[in-house]
């Protein structure tokens, strides 16, 4: 069974970066198999069709509005996970997304387990800036979430050696989160 752990947002936008940072973090925590890919979608779209429909598994962290507290999260899977992509529109990846669920489907390669863990943002107007406190506080649960989601499916993981600095970042270009947060002032930082 082949795996897509994907995390879409926009990391510009403080919490619409939920995704972005969460897969990172996942990544940053846990080695997998070949027959798993760990992908930072970012706000790509219809160019993540190849992706979708190349897996028989796809896990999604994203920031979605459920109208819920700050940071709370919810996991939903399978048929249900199309509905929620399209709730309430806070930007355009998700219109994207939920286009790319449809092409998949329509190419007759649609993921057969399908899993959305999505955190209610807080802010979504601070450009530049970075997750607020709720979402960080919450991307533990949400990898907690994951894993449990992964090993139900029987996906196969293991926990990076806390020495292993010799993996391949996620994001490159000084975009990973504690270089990215590293621009703020020591009373602003914030960290998964």
């Amino acid at each position: 069974m082949r795996t897509l752990i994907l995390g879409i947002g926009n990391i510009l936008w403080a919490d619409e970066g939920f995704g972005v940072r969460a897969v990172e973090e996942f990544h940053a925590r846990y080695e997998t198999g070949a027959d798993v890919t760990i992908l930072d979608g970012g706000t790509q779209g219809l160019y993540l069709v190849q992706f979708v429909e190349a897996c028989d598994q796809l896990l999604v962290f994203d920031a979605i509005d459920y109208g819920l507290e700050p940071g709370t999260l919810r996991i939903v899977r399978d048929g249900e996970v199309p509905r929620f992509m399209g709730a309430k529109k806070m930007s355009l990846h998700q219109t994207g997304f939920q286009e790319v669920l449809s092409a998949a489907d329509l190419l007759g390669r649609y993921p057969s387990r399908l899993a959305l863990i999505g955190c209610q943002p807080q802010d979504l107007e601070d450009w530049g800036g970075p997750l607020t406190p709720p979402v960080v506080a919450a991307i533990e649960p949400a990898l907690d979430a994951a894993v449990a989601t992964l090993t139900e499916w029987g996906v196969g993981l293991r926990p990076r050696a806390e020495s292993a600095q010799s993996f391949q970042r996620l994001l490159g270009h000084d975009l990973d989160h504690s270089a990215y947060e590293r621009r703020l002032g020591a009373d602003e930082e914030t960290r998964p």
